[in-house]
């Protein structure tokens, strides 16, 4: 059942992620999280990180990890074929009609017509983020990579995947820091009980 609803929620996934690579991840959130619950918020905000950090298209690297999540190996290799196969098919069936018809108003008014509303449900994704890291984490932190983010990204033109390398490389250090520095303090504590006996 597991390896049915795998290929039933990335085939979906792959039948309607109309543009492919980001316009995808609202609806891999929505089957890997709402749907079918593989996996939580939070761990979805992880491997969306590491996803972009890593080469190559995002949408594929999260259908193997899911899979491998959800099912091992063959999880794996179920929930990337699933995501494939409506565009592999859609490409053999489609490109010279596609080719013919490219400089048609339909085909222009068709890809107009969608933008928006990947734009909303992209929109809609980075809120439900920020207000989870608002929530989460220290507020002054959250705005300032927000303010961060919106400055690399926007005016500096900044590769997305370095912006991700960057954050990662500073949560992982400020973790590292406080972990030390709880040990310390658990160590010193131990020390000053042990001196006072």
């Amino acid at each position: 059942m597991a390896y049915w609803n795998l290929f039933l929620g990335f085939f979906r996934i792959g039948l309607l992620g109309y543009g492919g690579g980001p316009t995808m991840i609202p609806l891999v959130h929505a089957e890997a999280v709402q749907k079918y619950q593989w996996m939580t918020d939070d761990e979805f905000t992880d491997v969306l990180a590491m996803g972009n950090a890593l080469p190559g298209p995002i949408a594929t690297k999260m259908a193997g990890y899911i899979g491998y999540k959800v099912n091992g190996y063959m999880g794996a290799f179920i929930a990337i074929t699933a995501m494939v196969i409506p565009a592999l098919i859609g490409m053999i069936l489609l490109l010279g009609l596609i080719y013919k018809l490219k400089d048609s108003g339909i085909v222009g008014g068709m890809t107009h017509g969608i933008q928006p509303v990947i734009g909303v449900m992209m929109a809609v994704m980075a809120y439900d983020f920020f207000k989870k890291a608002w929530q989460s984490w220290v507020k002054s932190k959250t705005l300032a990579w927000t303010l961060i983010s919106i400055i690399a990204l926007v005016l500096l033109n900044l590769n997305p995947g370095l912006l991700i390398g960057i954050a990662l490389a500073y949560a992982f250090t400020e973790s590292t820091y406080l972990t030390n520095k709880k040990k310390r303090k658990q160590q010193q504590g131990n020390s000053d009980r042990g001196f006072s006996a």
